[in-house]
């Protein structure tokens, strides 16, 4: 190659890498990448899968949620990341990035590197709590030069700083070790802590021990000093190694969220833990006397179930937003290609949008719905109302951008009565859904949306619903589809579904889906069901995406009401766009 010409090419390639945040090492190995061999790393036109609203940095690789929290004015996320690639990495970091609003992100120096024995290894997750006196705390966990895990304390540098740039590591770390019967790969993960009305602090860590998973709880009077209690908060026998614990109360009559540290006859307690891929749940009373947990229904290992997400959601984290009196949920949502793929795209890994998270009125289970900024992003809008839907029709909604959007969509069935019983050896929603796809006929269903399609529907994501009859009552069934999401092979392209707990009786069905180029978060029964999925459409992408509504039931059902919106690109991750004047 002509040395002017690569120089050219090397000034420009250049320019292009570091203007999305990738560092060039060695100009004269460039040259010879240029020189004699095709250059890997995918360029800005040719990444369809990066989001536009969805939370992830400019490269590598990003997993759990750490520590969010609201502090004088500022929204703080910190999250796993590797410095390194685009792969999980020996030596993660906590990221850090703030926001006024949840929804436009700009990026601060990393609050926690490895540098001291005690994390040496890594600085794995964990929480934020806030002390008496607005002063934020982190507990988390290092990898300690045994790599044992290890909890770690971190506090501000400047309380004056409401960006919370400088973080120091507490002299007398770790303030926990492993226990007795406790392996040293198996501790990890510490909750926000709470206070109780002794004045005595607690958190609980993940763990696995005697062939139960558990939430080892810890006490302390100082939050320095932390003595194990006899017993674990809750322990299972029928889950796997319980990580990235979450402990939190949640109000019986309504939506509003309360601090960790509330304790009385108005709220109830929930208990989450991520094991097997998935975050489950379950609700019921904190008995602070007696330092336990007693669920309503416990964890079966099967799919009864809770699940936060029944889709890509894990690792997740909540915090209470004392602006807004709500508590607000953040899960990381992996890939579904492969590693190859993730060196190729030089990145791996987001987050969902932040979901505000309250006790449905049954008190039975959670509802989550997107918080109220998402829609400040909002822009082409189409209504449709009282679209009859025949058998075997679908119907485009045009007017938006179709790979980068907001629907909600409200179903009428006619006929109810007419739906098709369920066979009652049906107890797995996944399996069902895998079954009878968006291709098979029933009755009512399916019936929903049909996402990131090319025009002649060759490349396709369903989300729709099918409803049965039961005894004495209907069941409403909710799935996401991947089967047909992209052209190309090796993905995952796993189906995933769940019932809705709902009466189609009392209220119509209606589904919500936040569409952003390789991920879709779905919210069925105004959100007693969410769904997220990961999808890489090899034609559907960008301005070749196509949205729409679908009807493959035998039985007609009517567009109530849909309501679309096109949605602006969000500001993430804009290096010191302290007064939104920076350039992402």
């Amino acid at each position: 190659m002509d040395m002017d010409i690569s120089l050219l090419l090397l000034v420009g390639l250049s320019c292009v890498l570091l203007s999305n945040g990738i560092k060039v090492e060695d100009p004269d190995h460039l040259i010879d990448s240029i020189s004699f061999q095709s250059f890997q790393v995918l360029l800005p036109a040719e990444q369809p899968y990066r989001t536009a609203y969805h939370f992830q940095p400019p490269q590598n690789w990003l997993n759990d949620p750490n520590g969010p929290m609201y502090y004088k004015g500022v929204y703080h996320l910190f999250y796993q990341y590797n410095p390194d690639g685009a792969l999980f990495g020996d030596s993660m970091v906590w990221a850090h990035s703030a926001s006024y609003d949840l929804i436009n992100w700009f990026s601060l120096d990393h609050a926690l590197v490895p540098s001291e024995p005690f994390d040496i290894n890594s600085c794995w997750s964990g929480s934020a709590t806030i002390l008496p006196g607005n002063i934020p705390v982190i507990l988390y966990t290092g990898i300690d030069a045994n790599n044992h895990q290890v909890q770690n304390l971190a506090t501000p540098k400047n309380l004056s700083d409401p960006l919370l740039i400088e973080w120091v590591k507490y002299s007398g770390n770790p303030l926990m070790t492993p226990p007795d019967g406790v392996e040293g790969n198996m501790f990890r993960d510490p909750t926000t802590a709470w206070q109780g009305p002794d004045g005595t602090w607690r958190v609980v860590i993940g763990s696995w021990s005697n062939n139960q998973g558990m939430a080892i709880l810890y006490q302390s009077e100082d939050f320095v000093h932390w003595t194990k209690y006899q017993d674990p908060l809750h322990s299972s026998a029928k889950t796997g190694m319980w990580e990235c614990p979450d402990f939190y109360p949640v109000s019986i009559n309504s939506t509003n969220g309360v601090d960790t540290s509330v304790k009385n006859p108005s709220v109830r307690h929930v208990m989450k833990a991520s094991f097997n891929s998935h975050d489950y749940y379950i609700v019921g009373t904190y008995v602070i006397e007696l330092e336990k947990f007693l669920p309503d229904s416990d964890f079966t290992g099967t799919s009864l179930d809770l699940r936060y997400d029944y889709g890509k959601f894990y690792a997740s984290k909540t915090f209470f937003d004392s602006k807004k009196n709500r508590r607000i949920l953040w899960g990381w949502v992996n890939e579904s290609d492969g590693t190859e793929d993730d060196l190729q795209k030089g990145w791996s890994g987001l987050q969902s949008v932040p979901r505000q998270i309250w006790l449905d009125r049954t008190g039975k289970r959670l509802v989550q719905w997107p918080v109220e900024e998402i829609n400040s992003l909002r822009d082409n809008q189409v209504n449709i109302y009282g679209k009859q839907l025949e058998s075997g029709s679908t119907f485009e909604v045009s007017g938006i951008t179709a790979s980068q959007a907001d629907i909600e969509i409200v179903f009428e069935l006619p006929e109810l009565e007419e739906a098709e019983f369920m066979n009652t050896s049906w107890v797995d929603p996944q399996l069902i859904c895998d079954r009878e796809d968006a291709s098979v006929n029933g009755r009512y269903g399916p019936f929903g949306l049909l996402t990131l399609a090319t025009k002649d529907l060759t490349e396709q994501t369903a989300i729709f619903f099918r409803v049965f009859r039961g005894h004495k009552r209907y069941i409403v069934l909710m799935c996401s589809e991947q089967r047909r999401s992209s052209l190309r092979n090796e993905l995952d392209k796993t189906t995933y579904g769940a019932f809705v707990d709902i009466d189609p009786r009392e209220e119509m069905i209606s589904l919500r889906s936040l569409i952003d180029h390789s991920i879709i978060e779905s919210f069925g029964g105004k959100g007693k069901t969410c769904i997220t999925t990961r999808v890489y459409p090899k034609l559907g992408v960008n301005k070749e995406a196509h949205l729409y509504a679908f009807n493959n039931g035998t039985l007609s059902v009517t567009i109530s009401r849909l309501n679309a919106w096109g949605m602006n690109k969000a500001r993430i991750n804009c290096r010191g766009a302290l007064e939104n004047t920076a350039s992402c």
